[in-house]
């Protein structure tokens, strides 16, 4: 049997498909999001690999910013459980996990299997998400990919202090006509996003093992200044983008099999207020 898990994000799709051992055997991303052809081309791709047809899917379940679009799926499911639950299975002894998705940051506290105990979560706010990055890579016409060899080549940290994605751009525009080297701006607004996200995780509790999760993940220059901000190494996998789909087809096979209790699809508590101090929004 197969089960399929779909993470339809705000800026990409992600598709995941597992076999009844829990193996994947497909797999599909696609770059944009809710709205578009985005979650279509991930699926068709992970079954193209996986060589199967849609009807040869036993359960799915679909999950992220856009999952409700999705009418056909048998189930949906928060992201929050979806990252907890494929986190488990990547990164078996991470107690914290922190993802940085297109729309928001949060992080998780994760107990055995992946069970989701807490989280933190900055969804009221731009800056220190994955959209503070595209706007910042458009300022310097490059792909948000291209950040982290800018920050290779820095020789020094250009400080970023706007708290707001629109002031910040402001600023880096301003830098730039002062002279400052962009792989200097670049470590800067790594370190921007690196604080911003290392004070989320210190809300919830980091744990000995952290894992981190989404494309952000693979940006290795932001990587290492998180890693140093929260005092722990950071575990890292290839299939860090198709965490949440991932999570959500091993969910879609233990629903159908019946072999986990049932599922509560309500959240545990949010931690206080965890948007950033230059943003007016209740983050409760």
């Amino acid at each position: 049997m197969f089960f399929l898990g779909i993470d339809i994000g705000s800026t990409a799709s992600k598709c995941v498909v597992v076999n009844s051992e829990g193996e994947i055997v497909g797999k599909g991303l696609y770059g944009s999001g809710a709205g578009t052809n985005g979650p279509k081309t991930a699926i068709d791709a992970a079954l193209a690999e996986a060589g199967i047809l849609i009807e040869d899917i036993a359960y799915s379940c679909a999950t992220g910013y856009g999952r409700n679009l999705l009418d056909w799926a048998d189930m949906t499911l928060s992201e929050l459980s979806c990252h907890a639950k494929g986190a488990g299975m990547l990164f078996p002894t991470a107690k914290t996990v922190i993802d940085i998705g297109g729309q928001d940051a949060k992080v998780l506290r994760i107990g055995e299997g992946g069970r989701l105990e807490n989280f933190a979560m900055n969804d009221k706010c731009a800056a220190g998400t994955g959209r503070f990055l595209d706007v910042m890579a458009s300022v310097f016409q490059c792909k948000v990919s291209d950040l982290q060899d800018y920050d290779a080549q820095s020789t020094k940290v250009a400080s970023i202090s706007s708290t707001c994605t629109v002031f910040a751009e402001s600023e880096v525009i301003s830098k730039l006509a002062g002279g400052e080297k962009i792989a200097d701006i670049v470590a800067g607004i790594h370190e921007s996003v690196a604080e911003r996200t290392a004070g989320l995780a210190k809300r919830v509790g980091i744990g000995p093992e952290v894992a981190m999760t989404g494309g952000v993940a693979l940006n290795e220059g932001l990587r290492d200044r998180l890693a140093r901000k929260i005092g722990h190494p950071i575990l890292v996998s290839r299939l860090a983008q198709f965490n949440g789909a991932l999570g959500a087809a091993l969910t879609a096979r233990e629903t159908y099999t019946k072999k986990a209790p049932a599922l509560d699809v309500d959240e545990p508590r949010r931690e206080g207020p965890v948007c950033c101090e230059g943003c007016a929004g209740d983050a409760r």
